[in-house]
């Protein structure tokens, strides 16, 4: 076989340790589905040339910009940018957030090439304000580069991008902090036992989360990062979200039993990032990516676009030299235990339900709303005291000393558009849960059953088109809902039953029994099996109640 044809900036001996080259050097394929099928089953992975012209094939093939600058481009204006300084002594764009370069398999000469390509891609496009994956991206991309200039020509297409449903590589800082958040939010509903590690061992763990594009552009090993690289090509942004959450679930897998210190846990996931080849192989890797069952493309956008939403909402946009805005405030900053006062929880116990709610709620703290104990047994007042908050927080005490409730992810005023009747409302973000005697959260079937619904028509044909805001008197700027039941095809309303109440009851969950069933005394209750929450019964199936709180998400700015 014809030794493969490196270019300069690769040192071949480092190149054929780490990628083989022995596969295919010809792609025929034009079909999307066939196309996703082989970026998955690595068809070019073994083939340095065949990489290449995938690569050069899949860049070109992304709309972009009127103007997007092209290799010519950088013909033009590498050297006035460079001038005679020694390429490995350039310094980085400020937008990189002092990320190092990563080398891969890369000699001298290459590493310095990268330098110059990254100033001059902050020269062509200074609307970039933070971007600390694009190192990586451009790393990865002069190893299957003719030179520099071909090099810069697809980091700029692929900044360039002007598809609407198509996102690639975050650049402002807005952006990226809301990728972590809406990560967090993933790992909480797909990586449950991770999770509960990391808020075991994390005073802060969005900071953890935070790490989440580093595992993929940059600690992980060129031959994993290629492989990412090459399905996020052909299928998308959806794809990292994916193998970073596989990378967790090993992770867990691994060091769950062992400990782990708060001021290292970061470090801990780097390291196992680093060297996960004792681990699992890339094949392994994305066979474990491809099985977690996620939300649509339709839904995270929705994700995203909340939690950016939430972020400009306390002027989180842009970085802080001296302290991260974003700092979640969480744990020991969110449940103060100097001012926590709940007649039914502990602070570790409200600390533990925060760790489950939505990232963009868990940047505020907990304000009591409603105490059975303080507004007396009345489930009017419970009606008036929460309408007007979103979200909220149900806790129950039984005379049993059982401990169970509910997050409710919509205003409780809702229920008057039922003309006094019962109706369900909410969003597929509602869970209920127990925490005495023992802690379990139930939260939507369709989460860990995602085949019990399909994407609606609209989605289906229209899966890049820009996205409905809700059709509902809300305000227009309201965004359409995170987990809408409109946005999915259920086999019936039980599945979709999230939330009820009327002048002589409170109902959460339905179909086939009731998660939680309140009556208008706030004296007596029961709970069931549900086909909602897909629950088993929250304490003993008829209760009495000892206690109601419920909680609302107060801004520490506004205090």
């Amino acid at each position: 076989m014809d030794s493969p044809g490196y270019n300069c900036f690769v040192d071949r001996d480092k190149m054929e340790a780490a990628i083989q080259d022995l596969g295919p050097k010809e792609l025929s394929c034009t079909d999307l589905q066939e196309l996703k099928q082989l970026a998955r089953q690595g068809y070019w992975a073994q083939s340095h040339a065949l990489r290449g012209k995938v690569y050069q094939r899949l860049i070109r093939d992304i709309p972009c910009r009127t103007v997007t600058p092209d290799a010519s481009v950088y013909s033009d204006i590498v050297g006035k940018i460079v001038g005679k300084h020694s390429s490995s002594c350039l310094p980085l764009p400020e937008f990189v957030d002092n990320t190092q370069v990563p080398s891969y398999c890369l000699n001298t000469r290459g590493e310095g090439a990268v330098r110059k390509i990254l100033l001059c891609i902050a020269n062509q496009f200074p609307d970039i304000s933070f971007c600390p994956a694009l190192p990586a991206v451009v790393a990865l991309l002069l190893h299957y580069s003719i030179d520099e200039a071909e090099c810069f020509e697809k980091a700029c297409r692929i900044l360039a991008c002007n598809d609407p449903g198509r996102r690639l590589i975050d650049q402002s800082f807005l952006a990226f902090e809301s990728s972590c958040m809406t990560f967090g939010d993933l790992v909480n509903k797909y990586c449950q036992a991770a999770h509960k590690l990391m808020v075991a061992v994390s005073e802060d763990i969005l900071q953890v989360y935070a790490d989440w594009q580093r595992w993929l552009f940059g600690e992980l090993p060129l031959c994993y990062f290629a492989r990412v690289f090459d399905v996020f090509l052909v299928e998308g942004y959806k794809v990292l979200y994916r193998v970073a959450l596989a990378i967790l679930k090993f992770f867990h897998k691994v060091r769950a039993g062992q400990p782990l210190e708060s001021d290292s846990v970061k470090q801990d996931i780097r390291m196992f990032v680093k060297d996960i080849a004792k681990t699992v192989s890339p094949e392994k890797l994305l066979e474990k990516a491809f099985a977690i069952r996620l939300f649509s493309r339709k839904e995270i956008q929705l994700l995203q676009m909340a939690n950016e939403k939430a972020l400009k909402q306390k002027g989180i946009t842009v970085k802080q030299k001296s302290v991260s805005l974003s700092k979640r405030q969480f744990v020991h900053l969110a449940v103060h235990a100097e001012n926590f006062r709940s007649e039914i929880v502990s602070v570790r116990e409200m600390r533990d339900i925060w760790s489950w709610v939505p990232e963009r709620f868990a940047l505020c703290q907990p304000l009591l709303l409603f105490s059975s104990l303080q507004h007396g047994y009345s489930l009017a007042r419970f009606y008036f005291q929460c309408e007007g908050h979103e979200p909220t927080l149900l806790l129950i005490k039984t005379t049993q000393k059982e401990v169970c409730g509910a997050y409710l992810s919509t205003d409780w005023s809702e229920r008057n558009k039922f003309g006094g009747k019962l109706g369900f409302f909410g969003t597929g973000e509602c869970f209920v849960f127990r925490l005495q005697p023992e802690v379990q959260r139930y939260e939507w079937v369709v989460i860990k059953h995602p085949e019990l619904t399909k994407p609606t028509p609209l989605m289906a044909a229209e899966p890049n088109a820009p996205f409905s805001h809700s059709t509902s008197s809300d305000p227009a700027d309201r965004l359409s809902p995170f987990l809408a039941t409109r946005h999915f095809n259920l086999p019936s309303k039980t599945e979709s039953m999230f939330m009820a109440g009327g002048s002589d009851c409170l109902i959460i969950g339905g179909g086939g029994g009731q998660a939680l069933y309140i009556d208008g005394d706030l004296n007596r209750g029961r709970t069931s099996h549900c086909d909602t929450f897909n629950n088993q019964p929250l304490c003993s199936e008829n209760f009495l109640i000892a206690a109601v709180e419920a909680w609302g998400f107060q801004d520490p700015d506004t205090q």
